[in-house]
């Protein structure tokens, strides 16, 4: 129908995947961005504006963030990094319309978990236990 009006969708209905891990659910996930370096260059005999040529493909760390749980799914993938038992996985990371649909998705290739943060506690506090992984990946595509 033309002029139909399309709203965007809402940032907190989403859900993350990671191959081979059962965890059930995070609260945040932020961090993931693509970017090119610039390159400036400029020969003597040229104009005094340098060129700018692409350079190479970067990648932003991806932080989950999940309530504690009894899983040890993601803690036990970083423990095991720490081994030296680098295990590379795909994360896709999926938005979810208002009727519950998956709507967009953003797949991350070869993630490893790079930090973990265990959860801080205050006696007089009134908030979710908070465990945060941070992982470092080597690309992102959006594939809906």
């Amino acid at each position: 129908m033309a002029g139909e009006r399309k709203d965007p969708y809402r940032n907190f209905r989403f859900r993350v995947e990671v191959a081979g891990i059962q965890q059930a659910g995070f609260s945040e996930v932020s961090g993931f961005d693509a970017s090119i370096s610039v390159i400036e260059y400029r020969e003597g005999n040229e104009v005094i504006t340098p060129r700018k040529l692409p350079g190479l493909a970067k990648y932003g760390n991806i932080t989950l963030k999940w309530g504690v749980t009894d899983s040890l799914d993601m803690y036990n993938w970083m423990a095991e990094a720490i081994q030296g038992k680098i295990a590379r996985k795909t994360v896709t990371i999926i938005a979810i319309n208002e009727e519950g649909q998956d709507v967009a998705t953003w797949q991350v290739i070869e993630a490893w978990p790079s930090k973990y943060s265990a959860p801080g506690f205050n006696g007089s506090g009134n908030e979710v236990a908070i465990e945060n992984l941070e992982l470092a990946h080597e690309g992102m595509t959006r594939t809906k």
